[in-house]
């Protein structure tokens, strides 16, 4: 039982009229009563405080994005127009809480390239991140990507990772299409041009950290071992059952974007989690050829986690279409997109309505074309809100 102040009673959010998601079902016009952070009740309510009427409205779990790199089109819009890490957070903050997101992992890689996705840039977002955190609706978490041929900087990584600012740890080789860059002038052209790198230094650069694979191993050895016990790891891309096999034996259990379904599949039979996009869902395929059909894969039970990848409004939309394409209830698509990743992040405060959990939560109506999101709550504030909400609201205070 939860012990709140009369105080505290007058700041309560109470929800009434909508459907609300509860323990894998929609219970009609329910009520929700929310206060300091925490969902304090469900069917009957107090009215004190601020009073949302969402009937017609469907009352669901607040997103947990695992995964999405999409701000970076806030940090470079176009090739090497950069602009402030803090704006681009706040920026950010707006789409993720329009989109229903409440807590959100961004996926900040920390390369051997410099310019966006170099060490530099990966200390001004991280100091950023900490400067403007407490002006963010959204519970913003730093999830770092760490390129496994970075082995210049393992020791600064290795820092970062006992320094606490790191809530979630991924391994990335994006070096299997590298061949391929150096005999190609337009690709090596691009990436040279995202780096800040001449073509030349770029193919050096190349040609100089593949020589070093055989040290791979090791550097990711050293950086799992620090982060296991205290924050939750992954691998990415995984396209082998044997490359999934070698990272859980570093402590890795979150398995983000497997290529093929054996890999997946090698993920599920040892209880793992696997992640895939929800823009692929939305899509209808993955937007590169090797990529898994999501789609497929969640009717095949290979899929536990829809993250929003590159793209935020794909999350919500994800389950929706999943739940008009598979067959599956929309109770269970939502797992995708909020109880399923908050497990998997270690959050077992949030994810799912319950008394006692965090008031994470969003209101949707389903009534048009597409399904809107016409309020995102936080921590019991309500963070975000159509126009059309406002006529719904109403104070009520104790005498």
């Amino acid at each position: 039982m939860l012990n709140v102040d009369t105080q505290d009673r007058d700041n309560e959010l109470v929800i009434t009229g909508g459907d609300v998601l509860v323990d894998g079902a929609f219970h009609p016009n329910e009520a929700v009563t929310a206060g300091v952070g925490q969902i304090l009740s469900l069917g009957s309510a107090s009215y004190r405080g601020t009073v949302v009427n969402a009937s017609g409205l469907l009352v669901m779990p607040g997103v947990v994005d695992i995964h999405g790199d999409a701000f970076e089109r806030q940090l470079m819009p176009r090739p090497g127009v950069h602009f402030p890490h803090s704006l681009a957070l706040l920026d950010t903050d707006r789409q993720l809480l329009a989109n229903g997101i409440t807590t959100a992992f961004h996926g900040l890689t920390w390369s051997w390239e410099p310019g966006l996705r170099g060490k530099e840039a990966a200390y001004s977002f991280m100091e950023a991140l900490e400067d403007v955190r407490e002006r963010l609706g959204c519970d913003t978490r730093l999830h770092l990507r760490f390129e496994t041929h970075n082995l210049g900087d393992v020791g600064e990584v290795d820092v970062c990772l006992k320094s606490g600012r790191v809530d979630l740890l991924a391994f990335n080789d994006h070096t299997g299409h590298l061949t391929d860059v150096l005999k190609s002038t337009t690709k090596a052209q691009t990436l040279a041009g995202r780096s800040g790198l001449s073509l030349d230094e770029y193919r050096k650069r190349i040609e100089s950290l593949l020589s070093r694979a055989g040290e791979v191993p090791a550097a990711c050895a050293r950086l799992a071992k620090t982060a296991l016990g205290m924050i939750p790891m992954a691998s990415h891309d995984d396209d082998t059952p044997e490359i999934r096999a070698h990272y859980r034996g570093l402590g890795c259990l979150i398995s983000e974007f497997p290529t093929c379904e054996e890999a997946a599949r090698a993920a599920k039979d040892h209880d793992e989690y696997v992640v895939l996009g929800a823009p692929n869902v939305l899509r209808g395929r993955s937007h590169l050829a090797a990529g898994m059909d999501a789609r497929q894969a969640v009717s095949a039970g290979l899929c536990d986690i829809l993250a929003s990848d590159y793209y935020y409004p794909a999350l919500t939309e994800a389950p929706f279409i999943l739940e008009h394409e598979t067959g599956l209830p929309l109770a269970e698509t939502w797992k995708l997109v909020s109880e399923n990743p908050a497990k998997a992040a270690g959050l077992h405060d949030r994810g799912v309505i319950a008394p006692g959990k965090r008031a994470d939560m969003v209101l949707v109506d389903v009534q048009g074309a597409r399904p809107r999101i016409m309020a995102t709550i936080v921590a019991g504030r309500l963070v975000h809100a159509s126009r059309e909400i406002f006529p719904r609201l109403c104070s009520c205070r104790a005498a």
